[in-house]
């Protein structure tokens, strides 16, 4: 009984369920969490990321302060990142985990690190860690901007059916429940979804995800076992040029390729272990993941076939198999508290890769096709330890090597590639004294590199021009100074101060098969977050996030980095009675970016608001109504500089800016009921 009721608390963010209910008064005992190791580092509960109306998996990850999760396609690809001043593509250089599985796709046919989240169901997640900058010694690969690290639930207080509608040719059915299995605590959910969208040619989304996890005791004596499938099938209305709207050609949310689109699969298992004896706790987790997508794209028109267009087809199909063992010392050096932790991780993906040249999905010719296995090893070791009270100090250090073979149709771009880095990681928190801590916090990262931009030789386009290997690991430098201050009962401000330094924007364009060697880099920043309980049933939150990103090394094109955001300012409300009232509202403003080295091209700022408003009955019947872009803001999603070609128009093509639209205000309804 006292778990149900702590999960119900949790779930709703507020206590008031509890007080409605009129339950008997019971203490319930569980681990604090450990103190945040930087002002950046935030714990985002289950509670907190339901309460958040989103259109769409991905939004739900907004919950970290200064990221922005947008998209440039169709419903079924990966997410675009921005984060710190970066734009992180589909995952480059931010490290997402869900139970412990990576979710980033090294050597992937898209674009290195592709994180797709669609497998999700947002009701099942528990909770998020998040971590900016390359300061933790158990984050490795793309762990540059940061880190999010999602948790699943163990369980739900009731059984309960849901199904939303909405514009646009939304529908979505949810099924959960969970109950008692020997020992432990089972849990089912399953989800189908549609959406078409507000486009020309229809989406015509069709998804399919479940989950069914067991689990028995906590996070420290305790054992999990998770089972989870995705399929998904999709068309897609990508950016388009803003001249053939400007010109009447096609309307905001028309298309000049209707065969776009994908289609993409995820199942996998995982499972955690974990044990608390004398020598400290042991955990151990291990996953398996099968992954397919397909995806079709026109990004350029008729630029480089006038008479087919430039419609191409990326496939990916991998296994991934993969664990970590992690063992924590407790232990006492001077009359105080430390913790020491050694961690082993390790992972292997078998992939197969094409890119083809097509035409309405129909293919024409391959452009390459490889065979790649790639290994990545980490060790790492971090002791915290706290001489005095006012006083933690924390020093780690990781090694990594990444490596693997590449086997293509081109035998000039076959081949074995590795490396090993070595990656420094210290900090320091003081206080608290009088409700308030200070940090400091200094480290080294990397991310990797497709492997094939480390074995190859030609253009796979032609086959006859040489090109240039890259390095397989670059190399992060990060440092932030920050405080968090917690001035009266309720209210918490964060403010952090840092810098990213990084060594090559070195990145493999899945578009076309070939690497591209950019400069160095450097982001100078400031996060201030604002969470403030003002009653027990209202919160308001406020974060601001502005970054200075430049180029380090000097060129005639100019010294920004395109795509990099500047300013993201985000703001919220909610109010939650338990059994009555609930809702809240949020904007989220995402800045003007530079589309061009030399900022003579900048994309408009995007400002959305999102709000909902529901209802809870006392017998477990709830009702909602959602508003996406409330105030039907024709804004950009994502923007894009370069060169494409319309029928009529030169044979160069005409340089131009892509856009994809902001949907126009969607609403949707939901009705659930428990059982």
């Amino acid at each position: 009984m006292a778990r149900r009721l702590a999960t119900a608390i949790l779930l709703t963010g507020t206590a008031a369920w509890a007080q409605e209910a009129e339950l008997p008064p019971l203490t319930v005992t569980a681990p604090a969490p450990a103190p945040p190791a930087a002002a950046s580092e935030v714990r985002v509960t289950a509670g907190t990321l339901a309460a958040r109306p989103i259109a769409r998996i991905g939004e739900a990850l907004e919950a970290a302060p200064g990221l922005v999760v947008t998209q440039h396609s169709g419903e079924g690809k990966a997410n675009q990142y921005f984060l710190r001043g970066f734009n992180l593509d589909h995952g480059t250089d931010l490290a997402i985990s869900v139970d412990g599985m990576p979710v980033n796709l090294p050597t992937h046919a898209h674009g290195q690190g592709y994180a797709d989240l669609n497998f999700l169901i947002p009701e099942m997640l528990g909770g998020m860690e998040v971590r900016k900058g390359p300061y933790a010694a158990d984050d490795g690969d793309f762990a540059t901007a940061g880190s999010l690290r999602l948790s699943l639930l163990d369980r739900v207080e009731r059984p309960y059916l849901q199904a939303t509608g909405g514009s646009f040719g939304y529908w979505r059915g949810l099924a959960a429940g969970s109950v008692a299995l020997g020992r432990g605590t089972l849990l089912g959910a399953g989800e189908v979804a549609t959406y078409d969208g507000p486009w020309q040619r229809p989406d015509a989304l069709r998804r399919l995800n479940g989950m069914l996890r067991y689990t028995e005791g906590t996070e420290g004596d305790g054992f999990s076992l998770t089972a989870m499938g995705y399929a998904n099938r999709w068309h897609a209305t990508d950016q388009i040029p803003a001249r053939g709207v400007s010109e009447g050609l096609l309307s905001r949310f028309g298309t000049l390729d209707p065969t776009d689109g994908g289609r993409a699969e995820r199942y996998s298992l995982s499972t955690r272990w974990a044990r608390t004896g004398a020598l400290g706790t042991t955990s151990v987790t291990a996953y398996a993941i099968r992954s397919t997508l397909d995806l079709w794209n026109n990004f350029t028109y008729r630029l480089d076939d006038p008479v087919n267009g430039d419609q191409f087809q990326q496939q990916d199909r991998r296994w991934i198999l993969g664990g970590a063992i992690i063992q924590s010392v407790p232990w006492r050096l001077l009359d105080g508290a430390a913790t020491t932790r050694f961690g082993l991780q390790t992972r292997h993906d078998d992939i197969r890769l094409a890119l083809l040249r097509t035409a309405g999905r129909a293919p024409l010719s391959t452009i390459r096709a490889d065979r790649v296995e790639e290994h990545s090893l980490g060790l790492f070791t971090d002791t915290a330890w706290r001489p005095v009270p006012w006083l933690r100090l924390t020093a780690g250090a990781r090694a990594d090597w990444v490596g693997g073979r590449v086997r293509s149709d081109t035998a000039e771009n076959s081949g074995s590639a590795g490396q090993w880095i070595a990656s420094p990681k210290g900090g320091l928190a003081l206080g608290p004294w009088w409700g308030t801590e200070f940090f400091l916090n200094a480290a080294s990262g990397y991310h990797s590199n497709d492997l094939r931009g480390a074995t190859i030789r030609l253009d796979p386009t032609d086959r006859l021009t040489p090109l240039s290997r890259v390095p397989l690991l670059v190399r992060a430098k990060g440092a932030e100074i920050g405080v968090l201050t917690r001035p009266a009962e309720g209210f918490e401000s964060r403010l952090a101060l840092f810098v990213l330094e990084l060594g090559s924007e070195i990145l493999f364009l899945g578009d076309a098969g070939t690497t591209e060697p950019s400069r160095a880099s450097r982001r100078i920043g400031l996060e201030w977050l604002n969470r403030w309980q003002a009653t027990p049933r209202l919160a308001f939150d406020a974060d601001l996030a502005a970054t200075r990103a430049r180029f380090t090394e000097r060129d005639p094109a100019g010294p920004y980095i395109p795509g990099a955001p500047n300013l993201v300012l985000a703001a919220g409300l909610t109010y939650d009675e338990g059994v009555g009232w609930f809702g809240g509202a949020r904007l989220r403003y995402f800045g003007a970016r530079p589309l061009t080295e030399d900022n003579s091209q900048r994309s408009r700022a995007t400002a959305l608001v999102n709000a909902r408003l529901g209802y809870r009955f006392a017998n477990g019947l709830r009702m909602q109504l959602e508003a996406f872009n409330l105030f039907d803001s024709k804004a950009s999603q994502i923007d894009y500089f370069y060169a494409s070609r319309l029928p009529g128009e030169p044979a160069e093509g005409v340089p131009d800016r892509h856009t994809h639209p902001a949907e126009p205000l969607a609403l949707r309804f939901t009705l659930a009921a428990s059982l």
